[in-house]
């Protein structure tokens, strides 16, 4: 037995697959959480059920990639019972997919979730039932009794088929329709594909082969809406309230406030994730590790084989002194995803899709990219999939294409130990700009995109504001979990991995001697050696940081834990921010010009090789390729414009480069104005055309 679950985005459909399955998948108030189905079997008083997710939509339209994947898959799967979730304080709405469905005359289950303790209004959802031919049930998605209850509904429905009822289908007249639908179309699916090609289905009208237009989408769609008006009229109470507006709205979606408010917020989660809390409870965590794992374990080792054998030196530098120091940085990469999810569970974050749907608009993205980019904070690869979701091919591509610009979570412990050790209480700033950075050269690299190779179409972009919800402990620490938990593997599996093969190649010559006895030099450093010149116009021309950045390919992380491992440190991350300011190592800064040019390029030069393997499944290796090419080259402009910027400023002062800089941009725009002027006096001053033939005074 197969149940598909449907319906629109944020009424709970994915709570409800995690309650009937007992599965974790991600929930969130945004359109297109769930990009494709998503499967698992039960069983359930000795029947086995296969529960299916689909993506949300609002309609069976086939505009967006969601929708053309819930339709195709409800189209192959006409035999399925379907659960059709609806939110109780939003019916209206989302009845409107519910009678999409049962055009297409599938095996309904209507399912209306009590997401909000408070209802607006009364329904009577029996006398609904009655109406629309099929079974109406009430439940709360996250309860597990009433799961439950779901579950026998189920199990009592498998042996029936719907009844529905529609009398508004006597008003569009599909009998003229039908002769177009071809004959081996099941009986069941006639009206669903009729209505099809009343709305001009462009899908549609392609597989049977028609160019007429039928243009009537506006009469179907008032057809619909009509009769969902007549349902909720008879069947509920009249409700004076708006679902989701809020009074704080005014406040935070404020065209002048908006921005900056959430720049204050983005402050807020900085200054508790990477100084007062996070810090601490970082250093509280590498002074464990050190009294309790790192010195017994290493004293043990001393005296079995000696501190100067390289089994001692493996675990001291690549175990301990690597992937150690990235450890430390588990308390603030649990900080920063639990804010994110505080901030995305109480409705906050899609309000700031709609702050930043107008700018990106400008730029050939809709307010999809959002969500998208800013899954990208946490994780590029996992970001670049829901890009999906763009019904424009060029807008996906480009979507894709600027998620690495999003500075990932593996980045910010390069931002706390690199700029912390160079810029103390300030260095909250510094990562804020960073951020900032990331996001002002992927909607201007977007502009760019944009106006040359990859021009959009206009998108649509439906947004459906959640009312503002009190904080769901469970759903927040349940994300916690995952989050530290991925954090977990990752450092156990793929950092430990690296930092060996890093302690390999920096502790072995080419003839394969241990070079710490021989004093040879190492491959890592012959091969940093190597490429270093052509980083020393960026300020870092030593072999150890450019090595470190060969190694960041894999994951970012592992260019802290190598520089760990370089410089020979074993602790946290005090340590590591002591040890750049020593000549003598590896990796050292001559200054904080250096260190900023550094990091502007550990932002933008490269994306992990996850990223790039997805980015080469869902855009194509051509667009992978360029954009890759093109990333190296933005990194390593701006990385050397910042340094030579940043020297400026410390020889001359910041004042005298900002006077310069406002002088040089007052010259520029006064060229760009006298050229437009010229341009305008050879245009008519009617239709703004060059003129082919002109005489003298026109």
């Amino acid at each position: 037995m197969r149940v598909s679950l449907i319906g629109n985005p944020n009424t709970g459909k994915t709570t409800l697959f995690n309650s009937l399955t007992l599965s974790n998948e991600h929930v969130g108030n945004w359109h297109g959480v769930t990009v494709e189905e998503k499967a698992k079997k039960i069983v359930w008083k000795g029947q086995e059920i296969e529960v299916v997710d689909l993506p949300g939509i609002y309609s069976l339209s086939r505009l967006s990639f969601e929708e053309k994947v819930a339709t195709d898959y409800l189209l192959s799967h006409q035999n399925d019972v379907v659960v059709n979730i609806c939110d109780y304080n939003n019916l209206e709405r989302n009845l409107y997919l519910t009678l999409g469905l049962l055009e297409l005359n599938l095996n309904v289950i209507v399912v209306v979730n009590q997401i909000e303790k408070k209802k607006l209004r009364k329904i009577n959802l029996q006398k609904l039932g009655a109406r629309l031919g099929v079974p109406v049930v009430a439940i709360d998605a996250s309860n597990k009794e009433s799961v439950k209850k779901l579950k026998d509904e189920i199990l009592a429905f498998k042996d029936k088929s719907s009844k529905a009822s529609l009398p508004y289908l006597k008003d569009l007249k599909l009998e003229k329709v039908f002769a177009f639908v071809p004959k081996h179309i099941a009986k069941g699916a006639r009206v669903f594909y009729a209505i099809k090609l009343l709305e001009d289905d462009e899908d549609i009208k392609q597989r049977f082969g028609l160019t007429q237009d039928f243009d009537q989408a506006e009469e179907v769609a008032k057809c619909r809406y009509d009769y969902i008006d007549r349902l909720i009229l008879e069947c509920a109470d009249k409700s004076s309230k708006i679902y989701g507006e809020s009074k704080l709205d005014k406040i935070l979606l404020n065209k002048f406030l908006a921005f900056p408010i959430f720049l204050l917020i983005l402050a807020l989660v900085f200054y508790l994730t990477f100084f007062s809390v996070g810090k601490f409870l970082s250093d509280l965590l590498a002074l464990a590790l050190d009294r309790f794992v790192s010195t017994p374990i290493l004293s043990w080792l001393e005296g079995a084989v000696g501190s100067s054998s390289w089994v001692y030196s493996l675990f001291e530098n690549a175990i301990f002194g690597g992937v150690g120091t990235v450890l430390t940085f588990l308390p603030q990469v649990a900080l920063l995803f639990l804010f994110l999810s505080i901030l995305e569970d109480s409705g906050y974050l899609s309000r700031v899709a709609f702050v930043f749907e107008d700018i990106l608009s400008k730029v050939g993205l809709s307010g999809k990219s959002v969500y998208t980019l800013l899954m990208g904070f946490g994780c590029s690869t996992s970001a670049i999939l829901t890009a999906r979701n763009m019904e424009d091919q060029n807008a996906k591509i480009k979507t894709a294409l600027l998620t690495p610009y999003m500075s990932c979570s593996a980045k910010f412990p390069i931002y706390v130990c690199l700029g912390g050790a160079f810029f103390g209480a300030s260095n909250i700033f510094v990562i804020m700009g960073l951020y900032l950075l990331g996001v002002v050269v992927a909607v201007s690299m977007s502009l760019i995109y944009e106006k040359t190779i990859l021009k959009s179409k206009e998108q649509s972009f439906i947004l459906e504001f959640p009312p503002y919800r009190p904080i769901r402990a469970k759903q927040v620490f349940k994300v916690l979990f995952d989050n530290t938990k991925e954090f977990l593997v990752r450092v156990g599996t793929l950092i430990i991995t690296m930092n060996v093969i890093v302690w390999l190649l920096s502790s072995f010559s080419f003839t394969f001697e241990f070079v710490e006895t021989s004093g040879g030099v190492s491959m890592l450093e012959g091969l940093g050696k190597i490429f270093s010149p052509i980083f020393a116009p960026l300020g870092f021309g030593s072999w150890g940081l450019v090595s470190a950045l060969i190694a960041g390919l894999i994951a970012k992380e592992v260019i802290v834990s190598s520089i760990a491992l370089f410089n020979g440190v074993d602790g946290g991350q005090s340590e590591i921010a002591s040890s750049l300011h020593n000549p003598s190592n590896p990796v050292y800064f001559a200054s904080g010009a250096s260190v900023l040019s550094y990091l502007v390029f550990c932002l933008l030069y490269f994306p992990c090789l996850a990223s790039v393997g997805v980015l080469s499944k869902e855009i194509g290796k051509k667009w992978t390729f360029i954009g890759v090419i093109i990333e190296l080259l933005v990194a390593y402009f701006l990385a050397m414009m910042v340094y030579n910027l940043s020297l400026l400023i410390e020889i001359f002062g910041w004042w005298k480069v900002a006077i310069s800089a406002i002088g040089m941009l007052i010259i520029l725009l006064s060229i760009c104005f006298v050229i437009r002027s010229v341009k305008r006096k050879k245009k008519c001053r009617g239709c703004q055309k060059p003129c082919t033939k002109r005489k003298k005074g026109e």
